[in-house]
């Protein structure tokens, strides 16, 4: 009698694909019959007062009734705050060498680049200055920067 041309793994292996095939198989027809019990109900979402997504329905006795003419679809205008155009503020960054630095203004928090030809006086590191605000080529620049004594 000949020997069987089968070894021991590839039965092993023959058996594992067969598993696996049935287990996909088993899968797939779980997802048919769970595709047909969804219903229309259940697919449908509701949004809450805060923006949540949520499976309930809104209660009717909840509604409040909003006028259209209130609501505002557009960007609110800034209304202009006149300020002083002379500011104050405190140099927190000056490199002599480079010749560029930066200054705190002490009413808005906001760092100004200042450069070493707007300035009418020398000026270092923790000096306090008086200093006026323009637009150069890449944001805010301080100009007419003296020392207060």
């Amino acid at each position: 009698m000949g020997r069987s041309q089968e070894s021991f793994n590839k039965k092993e292996v023959r058996n594992k694909k067969e598993k696996k095939r049935k287990e996909k198989e088993k899968k797939r027809q779980a997802r048919k019959e769970e595709s047909k019990s969804n219903s229309l109900d259940d697919m449908i979402a509701y949004v809450d007062e805060n923006g949540n997504i949520v499976d309930t329905p809104p209660d009717p006795d909840a509604k409040t009734e909003i006028n259209a003419e209130d609501i505002d679809v557009s960007v609110p205008s800034n209304e202009e705050v006149e300020m002083d155009p002379i500011r104050k503020g405190t140099v927190n960054f000056f490199n002599d060498s480079k010749g560029f630095g930066f200054i705190n203004d002490s009413e808005t928090k906001e760092s100004v680049f200042v450069h070493i030809n707007n300035c009418l006086e020398q000026i270092q590191e923790g000096n306090l200055v008086s200093f006026e605000v323009e637009m150069g080529p890449k944001g805010p620049i301080a100009v007419q920067v003296k020392l207060i004594r």
